[in-house]
């Protein structure tokens, strides 16, 4: 007989500099586990090709983002290579409380704000390229990007990267097939968390009782 507890869903934080897989790993991740959901983002970024707007991203206008911002809506929000990215709150909160778990990609500006507002619900991963060349290589290769848009994302890794101590997990992505099996290991251990687990009170009374 399986036995299923209930237990509050919780957030799951993928940050890396660009081109260091962390996207990848998140479909990889999604694929596989359907009781995990993508957090949609709202930006003020225009749409690359083949994104859809309410499934990549909610795509606002900049006044629209500022309203939300002064109603205290987002869980997190910052401005990243001249456009505003934030997580709005509700849905969020609405899926921790039905058992879900919550998928973010974002970077470390985001997961500073998110543990200041729940840090009890975050398990914060950090995602590395094995070497600075390889990461170079990456951007290139995927070819979404200028020449100059790929220098800038370059000088900005160096940043990014000297905030990996603020996480909980460090995965070193030189193999994806290990990095994801680390990334799922992570999740499954996190959710059988005593305190997440909300309906265990009950559960172990009713065993006790059981003698």
């Amino acid at each position: 007989m399986t036995r299923n507890i209930e237990r509050r869903g919780l957030l799951l934080v993928l940050s890396s500099p660009s081109g260091a897989g962390k996207s990848t790993l998140s479909r990889l991740l999604l694929d596989k586990d359907k009781n995990i959901a993508l957090s949609i983002s709202m930006t003020t970024r225009k749409p690359r090709p083949g994104e859809r707007d309410g499934v990549d991203y909610n795509f606002v206008s900049i006044d629209e983002f500022e309203r939300l911002v002064e109603q205290d809506g987002f869980l997190e929000h910052a401005k990243v290579f001249d456009n505003y990215y934030g997580t709005p709150a509700a849905p969020v909160e609405r899926a921790m409380e039905a058992g879900r778990d919550v998928l973010f990609d974002i970077d470390w500006q985001g997961t500073q704000q998110l543990s200041q507002k729940v840090a009890k619900d975050l398990v914060r991963v950090f995602i590395l390229p094995p070497s600075k060349p390889e990461l170079e290589r990456r951007l290139k290769q995927r070819a979404q990007d200028s020449a100059e848009v790929v220098a800038k994302r370059m000088s900005k890794a160096s940043e990014e990267i000297s905030h990996w101590d603020g996480y909980d997990y460090i995965i070193v992505n030189d193999d994806l097939g290990k990095a994801e099996q680390q990334l799922f290991a992570i999740l499954q251990a996190e959710r059988l968390n005593r305190e997440r687990q909300t309906g265990l009170v009950s559960f172990v009374q009713e065993i006790i009782g059981e003698d």
